[in-house]
C-alpha cells in the first residue's frame, strides 16, 4: 500500500467514519459514484461484522498500485473469536444471526479480489481490492 488510514471500530460511529474515510480515498482515485458507494457498503459490512462478533477491531484503507492500474485496499482485522468453518461462511443464505446470509459472500462479489484468513480463538482479518477500471 503506498499510504494507509488505520480506523478503530469500537462503535457504529466508527463505522460512518471508515465509511466517510472510504469514500474519500475513493474520490482521490477516481472511482465511479457507483462505485463510491459499493466501498462504502463493504466497509459498513466487514465493520458492523467486527462490532457484532468481535466487539472492536480496525479497518485499514489504502490505495494500491499493481502493475498498470491502481485501486482502493480494504483490511478489516479483529482479535475477536474467529470464523471456525470459512467456506460455510461463505455460502449464499448461511447467517449466524438469523439474517440473509449476504454478508461476506457479497462482500466478495463486490470486490475485485477477496481473502480471509481466521482462527478460532485468535481473530478475523479480511483483505479485499478494487481497482480502477479506465475507460
Amino acid at each position: 500500500m503506498d499510504s494507509e488510514i488505520c480506523i478503530i471500530i469500537e462503535s457504529v460511529s466508527d463505522i460512518i467514519t471508515a465509511r466517510e474515510q472510504g469514500r474519500t480515498i475513493g474520490k482521490e482515485l477516481g472511482f465511479s459514484f457507483t462505485d463510491l458507494t459499493i466501498i462504502a457498503t463493504v466497509i459498513s459490512e466487514v465493520a458492523r461484522n467486527i462490532l457484532v462478533f468481535a466487539k472492536e477491531g480496525e479497518i485499514i484503507l489504502g490505495m494500491t498500485r499493481q502493475g498498470g492500474r491502481h485501486g482502493i485496499v480494504i483490511i478489516a482485522r479483529d482479535r475477536g473469536p474467529g470464523i471456525p468453518d470459512i467456506p460455510l461462511a461463505m455460502q449464499d443464505g448461511y447467517s449466524t444471526r438469523k439474517g440473509l446470509g449476504l454478508g461476506l459472500p457479497g462482500v466478495r462479489r463486490l470486490m475485485d479480489e477477496f481473502e480471509i484468513i481466521s482462527e478460532v480463538g485468535k481473530g478475523t482479518t479480511v483483505t479485499m481490492k478494487k481497482w480502477v477500471y479506465q475507460t
